[in-house]
């Protein structure tokens, strides 16, 4: 009996040992101490409590309307994503390295004070630059980051000189081109540690940084409406790009991280760029792989062939309407716009958002120098095939029965796939004089 209670009282002794010691201590534990930057961003029901809702959209564009995320779900750490955070370079900094802030504190307001930054990545030179120089130098006048295509065109549609000038245009454009046009550019948290704005924002995977962005997570989510949608096959009818089914590429596979950060120096459009991937970096010699090749190389580009239909949308009311022609699916073959770099004659071209009333909720009811850009831009459709409605024709046909104009009575078979000036509308007709193929094109076709 005494043996017996000796075990028993040993045994409680240790349970009560076990128990007290596999109790969290909660003056240490962040899940329940508030008080300091890790303590409240991993505690879900505290930020639920403190999170101020949200007064506007989160996301969006040309790409669509974005998924919801509550704010607290947009800033919580948690999940196999923290636990990597946790142990990384980055996740051995204290937060307000990156954040500024002030750390030790359970109010939210003094937290988020001292010159708090939601976005370090956005500060690159004075918060990326000493441990990331190399990046940062490149991204300074990237593209990606920048958007000087667009600036370019918004300045000298409205009369100036180019994007240089972007900052002499009224306030009240630029605020509009930040909020709705540069919605998709980014810097580099955008790719590498957050969900895209045009995805909902906020963090996507703990705070873990990504050194190789996802393609579809965040690749697509912000180029959705042109190079996703036609890359993955989304329209009715069409099929996802031979690069995808038989290679498996992602962005990156042709895409470098040099030419996606840039190389320091300014490019007016991304055809400018020296890293930009041509089709020849991969199929070499192709003018002398078969005859059509050879006929059409120098001619035309790759894709006047190879690609099938492809979004187009037009005639955006900044803010208001939006796309006033919604996103269509159409293939035009024009005059190549862009010669000075790309030395095609014919090329795809794609019908893009401006019109001479675009910014009129800004403050600028029809753009003064609208027609010095055409609105059908120089387009490389992300959905190649090999055989496509052009380069398939039926036994006994001629090699061009699908793809020239061929005259059958009083109609043109295969029209459609040209632009010419009966397909624009009349505010249109001056700033694509240039790529409609009316006059242009060969006088055998009998037009």
């Amino acid at each position: 009996m005494k043996n017996y209670f000796s075990i028993m009282v040993l045994t409680s002794f240790l349970v009560i040992f076990i128990c007290s010691c596999s109790k969290e201590d909660n003056t240490t534990n962040p899940q329940t101490q508030i008080n300091s930057c890790v303590g409240c961003h991993t505690n879900y029901d505290a930020l639920k409590r403190l999170h101020t809702p949200d007064t506007g959209t989160t996301g969006g564009g040309c790409s669509g309307e974005a998924p919801h995320y509550e704010p607290y779900d947009r800033v919580y750490l948690g999940g196999e994503g923290y636990q990597l955070f946790k142990k990384s370079e980055h996740g051995k900094l204290p937060c307000t390295s990156c954040h500024n802030g002030t750390d030790g504190t359970d109010d939210k307001k003094l937290a988020h004070s001292n010159n708090f930054i939601k976005y370090p990545s956005r500060f690159a030179k004075e918060k990326c630059q000493s441990c990331h120089p190399d990046e940062v130098a490149r991204t300074t006048n990237s593209i990606h980051e920048q958007g000087w295509g667009q600036k370019r065109k918004v300045t000298v549609r409205y009369g100036l000189a180019g994007s240089d000038e972007f900052h002499k245009l009224p306030p009240a454009i630029i605020a509009g081109y930040d909020k709705n046009c540069a919605s998709c550019h980014a810097s580099c948290g955008d790719c590498h540690v957050n969900r895209p704005h045009a995805g909902g924002g906020g963090l996507m995977n703990g705070h873990n940084f990504s050194k190789k962005p996802d393609m579809v997570e965040v690749c697509v989510t912000c180029h959705k409406s042109r190079g996703g949608h036609a890359y993955l096959g989304v329209a009715p009818g069409s099929q996802p790009d031979i690069h995808l089914t038989k290679k498996g590429f992602d962005c990156m596979s042709c895409h470098t991280k040099n030419e996606i950060h840039g190389d320091g120096n300014k490019y007016e459009t991304r055809f400018h760029v020296k890293d930009m991937p041509k089709c020849t970096d991969c199929h070499k010699d192709v003018a002398k792989s078969n005859i059509y090749h050879g006929m059409h190389a120098a001619d035309l580009t790759c894709y006047t062939c190879h690609s099938q239909d492809y979004n187009n949308c037009g005639s955006c009311h900044i803010e208001l309407e939006g796309a006033r022609i919604p996103s269509y699916q159409s293939f035009k073959i024009g005059m190549n716009p862009i010669k000075d770099v790309r030395d095609y004659k014919l090329a795809l071209l794609r019908r893009t958002l401006m019109a001479p009333d675009s910014w009129s909720n800004f403050g600028v009811p029809v753009l003064p120098n609208f027609d010095a850009f055409p609105t059908y831009n120089f387009t490389t459709p992300h959905n190649i095939q090999r055989w496509t409605s052009r380069t398939k024709t039926e036994s006994g046909k001629a090699c061009y029965d699908n793809c020239h104009i061929v005259k059958e009575g009083d109609t043109f078979r295969n029209i459609q796939l040209y632009l010419f000036k009966k397909d624009l509308l009349p505010w249109e007709l001056i700033a694509n004089e240039k790529v409609t193929v009316d006059g242009k094109l060969p006088s055998k076709w009998g037009l």
